[in-house]
């Protein structure tokens, strides 16, 4: 069963969120302040945390840095604050994702199931594919055994792409794992950072062998 951690310091709201992640199926442990939660985090080995930012005697982003750096585990920050500079801090402080309250239940649900999907994929340390070859550790790639570097970006579609080999994806699914579930930019650099993975990829970028374009759908990579 998957264990989910859950540090709230309002306690309405942590009980009903308990309630509706147990109705889910998850095995949730709670606690109401940061150091507690943090006892938890190494005594329980979640399989994933949420945190509230704003808590008692830990702050969650403290809370956030320390497990971070101990642990293997995607975590969620829960915040009244929207402003983009909190989400910029929350993410660099080893944060997973960012969800705003008030928030529904549905799209909790939604954010904790693609953390978890892909902290199950990221545990596959290197994924060969042709001539192609992508360590997740050292974050390189390799072409022929030449090493090419790609931006953060790119690096994330191939990841993403090559973890889900054989599958297309939708370019909202594409959006959403790489840029994040609030992307609110221009969709078409989706198409602009694909152009230029097949730049550095492929042999033709033109007739492309590796990354392929499933029309009105998304991408596939073979």
């Amino acid at each position: 069963m998957t264990k989910i951690l859950l540090v709230e310091d309002e306690g309405i709201l942590r009980t009903t969120l308990a309630q509706q992640l147990e109705a889910e199926g998850y095995q949730v442990l709670t606690a109401a302040d940061g150091e507690r939660g943090l006892e938890l985090a190494r005594e329980g080995s979640p399989d994933l945390c949420i945190f509230d930012v704003m808590l008692p005697r830990l702050d969650g982003l403290s809370l956030c840095r320390i497990v971070s750096k101990e642990q293997e585990v995607p975590i969620i920050l829960l915040t009244a604050r929207s402003a983009e500079m909190d989400r910029v801090i929350g993410l660099d402080s080893g944060a997973d994702d960012y969800i705003v309250k008030p928030f529904g239940l549905s799209e909790l649900l939604a954010r904790i199931r693609s953390a978890l999907r892909r902290a199950s994929k990221h545990s596959e340390t290197v994924l060969r594919l042709g001539p192609v070859v992508i360590d997740f550790a050292s974050h390189r790639v390799w072409v022929n055994d030449k090493e090419v570097k790609l931006s953060s970006k790119e690096f994330g579609l191939l990841a993403t792409l090559m973890r889900n080999r054989g599958i297309v994806l939708v370019r909202d699914t594409l959006l959403s794992e790489v840029w994040g579930m609030d992307f609110e930019g221009d969709p078409r650099t989706l198409d602009v950072h694909i152009r230029w993975l097949r730049m550095k990829l492929e042999a033709d970028p033109d007739r492309p062998e590796l990354i392929k374009t499933v029309r009105g759908v998304g991408y596939r990579i073979d």
